[in-house]
């Protein structure tokens, strides 16, 4: 058996709001590890958006998720696999333990961000979401795959910003939290291939350097480099680690695509307590996404709320 992982995240370019980075895991046959999940998976999931089929859509979270219609369809996907994976949780700070033990603490220390034991889920039935559960459950155990859960690395504003100063680079952070991602998916069994798909955020091309610091002990090979694609072998002892930087990988990565759903549900679940956090405090007080022209707007709205609760920008705002 081998580990097939993606990974993409959410709110890399606001100025409010945590970036969310996520890994989506699954041991699968050997002959699996280079064919495609959505069509080993077809009876129970699909690649494409469409009301009247009842299988599990796991596409990229923007397909999913449009502010006007509300979080059912993207929630419906993470809470059915995260059941998959016996990750299923009751609250907010359920999902966080789950997925991102380390980062619970951290989130806890924002104020806006007081809803971790929001019930889930939020807009869907938990009946709905254990019977389908139980229907890609079978899927997958029919064709021999199993989901090993996701692996989360929210980072809140005040923790990005001084990992940005530390690292004086918004991609270089990103990346760390990727390497982390990957340490933690390695680490959850013995598997002797790993191949893991990265959407590739900005125009990097060469990653042969920071690969070699972050697996320091492992023979790092450059497989290519390209526009859209860079590839990467990693080997030590017996293990072979596989690791690729493509664009647009929710398209063509059913681990990625799941990568993006969960990066999009916990980065929305914290939103939406950030706004209401806010609007508790301002009246009328239109919520954001958190992006820039956007954001200015919001944070002209709340300066009084910030003045009478002495608000450090360095908390909220993030610097890059």
């Amino acid at each position: 058996m081998a580990i097939l992982a993606g990974i993409d995240e959410a709110g890399y370019g606001p100025m409010l709001g945590p970036l969310v980075v996520t890994g989506a895991a699954f041991e699968v046959p050997d002959d699996a590890l280079d064919g495609c999940l959505w069509a080993r998976l077809s009876a129970s999931v699909t690649e494409r958006r469409a009301k009247r089929d009842h299988r599990l859509p796991i596409v990229d979270s923007k397909k999913l998720y449009q502010r006007s219609v509300g979080l059912k369809m993207l929630e419906r996907t993470a809470l059915v696999m995260a059941s998959v994976a016996e990750q299923q949780p009751a609250t907010v700070r359920a999902l966080l333990e789950r997925i991102a033990p380390h980062a619970v603490g951290d989130v806890a220390q924002y104020p806006w961000y007081f809803e971790l034991d929001r019930a889930l889920p939020t807009e869907n039935d938990r009946t709905d979401i254990a019977m389908r559960a139980n229907a890609v459950r079978r899927d997958l155990a029919d064709n021999g795959v199993r989901f090993i859960g996701a692996f989360a690395e929210p980072l809140p504003e005040g923790h990005f910003n001084r990992l940005v100063e530390r690292t004086r680079n918004k991609a270089v952070a990103s990346l760390g939290l990727v390497f982390r991602i990957i340490d933690r998916i390695v680490r959850t069994g013995d598997a002797e291939r790993v191949r893991i798909c990265v959407d590739r955020q900005g125009g990097r091309q060469h990653y042969r350097s920071p690969l070699s610091t972050a697996f320091d002990g492992h023979d790092v090979q450059i497989m290519e480099e390209a526009p859209e694609r860079s590839a990467y072998q990693l080997r030590t002892g017996r293990r072979q680690l596989d690791i690729e930087f493509t664009v647009d990988g929710e398209r063509e990565h059913l681990p990625v695509a799941l990568a993006s759903v969960f990066s999009k549900y916990v980065r929305e679940l914290l939103m939406s307590s950030f706004n209401r956090y806010w609007a508790e405090r301002i009246d009328g007080l239109k919520p954001t996404a958190g992006y820039y022209q956007d954001a200015r707007r919001f944070l002209e709205d709340i300066a009084p709320a910030l003045a009478r609760e002495g608000t450090q920008l360095s908390s909220l705002v993030r610097n890059r």
